[in-house]
């Protein structure tokens, strides 16, 4: 498309998820010049005018390498999109505190040093409910998030971590969770994120499906405030691309779920025009 050599970083030969299909939509939109490279083995990008995390999945499970990947790209100058700033500070999930702190609402949230009974159980006095929901401050695609309920005993795996501890918000699975794009702070398209019966995780490898709808106006407006939140906390401009997850909660009341701003399922398919608007955004940040 531009002749620009673009390097994709990807997930490594081992993980899980199927992510082909999206490596067939960057290669449709971004040509002969996108080159896929194992996240965990990057560290030559010389040749390139562009390189992006868009599929660097897993990279919360090595996060020592993550981190030092960023230090490696800033040290270098390279261009990244979205900028490296940007990935630090939306790699670990405090930056919620940060937008909340400034008006932007998300689901209420403990920051646990130490996850154990005895801070679920504060947990759930704070907030009133029986069943929590607790996950990782850095982590993807639901790794390391659990339900719990009262009797539930705290999962081994993270145990004594530091978590985030939330109230299950049932409307997730009532009403679903909506996902809004944004290419180069413009406005693409929409979708509703819905989990499996019985489920609360709206991710695909978990049964969950999602489909086009038109955003409420009520989360238009908040994923247009939390962009807004973002940049001025930053001090970064439009990003080549967005996603921002919003949920909205028993009271009606809009809440930020994660603004996805590294490594994010773009769902072009529903995109109106299959994506153009996103790959000339990803284009003109080279």
């Amino acid at each position: 498309m531009s002749g620009l050599r673009i390097a994709i970083l990807c997930p490594t030969p081992e993980y899980e998820e199927d992510w082909s299909h999206i490596q067939s939509d960057y290669a449709r939109l971004l040509g002969n010049g996108a080159v896929f490279i194992d996240w965990t083995k990057a560290n030559d990008f010389n040749g390139f005018d562009l390189v992006t995390p868009l599929l660097a999945w897993g990279y919360p499970r090595d996060c020592a390498r993550w981190f030092a990947l960023l230090d490696q790209l800033e040290a270098e100058n390279l261009r990244v999109s979205n900028p490296v700033s940007i990935l630090r500070w939306n790699s670990d999930k405090t930056y919620l505190a940060e937008l909340d702190a400034v008006g932007i609402p998300s689901v209420p949230t403990i920051w646990s040093a130490l996850l154990d009974r005895v801070a679920l159980e504060d947990a759930r006095e704070s907030f009133n409910v029986e069943t929590l929901i607790v996950k990782p401050p850095i982590s993807g695609g639901a790794d390391g998030t659990f339900r719990l309920e009262r009797d539930d005993m705290v999962p081994a795996s993270v145990a004594g971590q530091r978590m985030m501890i939330q109230p299950y918000v049932p409307n997730i699975a009532e009403e679903g969770e909506y996902s809004l794009f944004y290419f180069a702070g413009i406005f693409s398209h929409s979708i509703i994120k819905r989990p499996a019966k019985d489920d609360f995780r709206v991710q695909e490898q978990y049964g969950g499906r999602e489909e086009a709808v038109t955003a409420p106006e009520g989360a238009r407006m908040l994923a247009e405030r939390a962009l807004a939140a973002t940049a001025e906390i930053t001090k970064s401009g439009p990003l080549a691309y967005a996603r921002v997850d919003i949920l909205r909660d028993g009271n009606g009341i809009f809440r930020l779920m994660e603004l996805e701003l590294i490594e994010p399922s773009l769902f072009l398919r529903f995109a109106p025009d299959a994506g153009a608007a996103f790959a000339q955004a990803l284009v003109s940040s080279a």
